[in-house]
């Protein structure tokens, strides 16, 4: 039994975050109805993002209210704070937070002190010093990045439709996707198939206008689900007229021209970047070891190695796979791992609380899949090699189980039901990025944020 009041702070709600805090208030519910515990969870969106559902949001197959889950409704015995951690000095036991009210009173950053620390802040874009991509590039991590590129796409559409110069038209319609991975490749896939669709509704623009295009530094795509599935997923994607370009690069996208190291070059007003991730910086300023990659060193408890009270899993922590052959094999990043991680990481905490063994984390990766549009997929799963429909139909499934609620996974069948008997949404609302241009402009005020945009958000 719990017989002091152990303060647990859970910096990072997603994944890990979401589901560490879960099953925390799961399994001290009555030690939190007695005050012997409190769950303060800091993150900076109120939300949990299911981010295998980004692709299909952004096509529109998915409502994005439904590509997230509420905290504050799902973990009603913690307290929330929307926030950042700054600095963590784990000696003291001490986190320095800044949140919105922080900001706006001018009052600086928040002290939170604690007991035990839940470290799951994920990662975060790992961009390269290529000229021109901060300034032109577009990210696919979050729901707003998913959304924005949907309506960015439709509005070049738009654009392409208009224009009388060749030149805009021909890079209003090019759309350059780099990183092979599963957020390029799933990406990719789902909005050529949206865009594809999209055109039937233009009296000008055709799916042979558009020139859609993966960029790969290595030499092969989607290594999770096996070389084989890899090599069909591109010859798949080229029957599909998208240009796949392996042991390619990009080296510059300055001036809206997207430079290869092959020596191509396309103008273009869409870069998507998903070449890889890196450990929030949260990690760098915490008084914790760290791996050679910046990653928390831990071990096979989801403890932070050589520290007591401090524990992480999913992104952010470099874990032992016990079930690897090589010895020193850690566990990949991934939402499989992360939410497994979790479960047992909630539970070691609760097991350390009370003075009871903890649990090793141990789980044999059971494979992967990927959709690659509507009714088109990659699989390998427990060995077997799937593709096409049936590959689709267990990505579906697979991620339908996954999705945490009961609630997200009816409204989520629901919409991909209606999406069977309805023809596809292809609206685009870019003007929800930019929501008082329009006023301000009618104000007599210069818009501040954006350029001036019609009021059903074409460029």
């Amino acid at each position: 039994m719990v017989k002091e009041p152990a303060r647990i702070l859970v910096v990072g709600g997603g994944y890990v975050g979401m589901y560490t805090a879960l099953r925390l208030q799961r399994k001290l519910k009555r030690e939190l109805r007695q005050g012997l515990a409190e769950i303060t969870v800091v993150t900076p969106d109120p939300y949990m993002t299911y981010q295998p559902f980004l692709p299909e949001a952004a096509a529109g197959s998915i409502s994005p209210r439904h590509v997230v889950v509420p905290l504050r409704r799902v973990l009603d015995q913690c307290h929330v704070v929307i926030g950042e951690a700054r600095t963590i000095d784990h000696t003291t036991r001490t986190a320095t937070i800044t949140t919105l009210a922080t900001e706006e009173e001018g009052t600086g950053a928040r002290r939170l002190t604690y007991d035990e620390l839940v470290l799951a802040p994920g990662s975060v874009s790992r961009a390269l010093p290529i000229p021109g991509l901060a300034d032109h590039a577009i990210g696919f991590k979050t729901v707003e990045e998913a959304i924005g590129l949907r309506n960015h796409v439709i509005e070049q559409m738009d654009i392409a439709s208009s224009t009388r110069d060749p030149a805009v038209r021909d890079a209003a319609l090019t759309f350059v996707f780099v990183g092979g991975g599963y957020a390029g490749v799933e990406a990719l896939g789902e909005l050529e198939d949206m865009a594809r669709y999209a055109a039937r509704h233009y009296h000008n623009v055709t799916r042979d206008d558009m020139k859609w295009i993966l960029v790969e530094a290595t030499d092969r795509i989607l290594p999770e689900v096996g070389e084989d599935m890899g090599r069909y997923t591109v010859t798949e994607l080229r029957r599909r007229n998208i240009d796949v370009r392996l042991d390619t690069r990009l080296t510059s996208c300055a001036d809206r021209v997207a430079v290869l190291s092959d020596g191509a070059r396309f103008p273009t007003r869409t870069v998507v970047w998903t070449a890889g991730v890196k450990p929030h910086p949260i990690l760098a300023a915490t008084d914790l070891p760290l791996t050679e990659r910046g990653r928390l060193r831990c071990t096979a408890e989801l403890a932070v190695e050589g520290v007591t009270h401090a524990w992480a899993a999913g992104d952010a922590a470099a874990v032992p796979d016990v079930t690897a052959r090589e010895p020193g094999t850690d566990c990949a990043p991934n939402a499989q791992h992360a939410v497994r991680q979790a479960k047992v990481l909630g539970d070691n905490i609760v097991h350390s609380l009370r003075g009871e063994p903890l649990e090793t984390y141990a789980h044999k990766y059971a494979g992967s899949v990927a959709s690659l549009g509507l009714h088109k997929g990659v699989a390998h799963v427990y060995g077997r090699k799937l593709k096409g429909y049936p590959a689709w139909f267990m990505h579906r499934a697979y991620h339908l189980s996954r999705v945490p609620t009961v609630n997200r996974k009816a409204r989520v069948l629901a919409e991909w039901t209606l999406s069977g008997l309805f023809k596809r949404e292809i609206v685009s609302l870019g003007s929800l990025e930019h929501p008082r241009a329009e006023f301000e402009l009618a104000a007599g005020g210069k818009p501040s944020e954006g350029p001036p945009r019609n009021p059903k958000g074409s460029s």
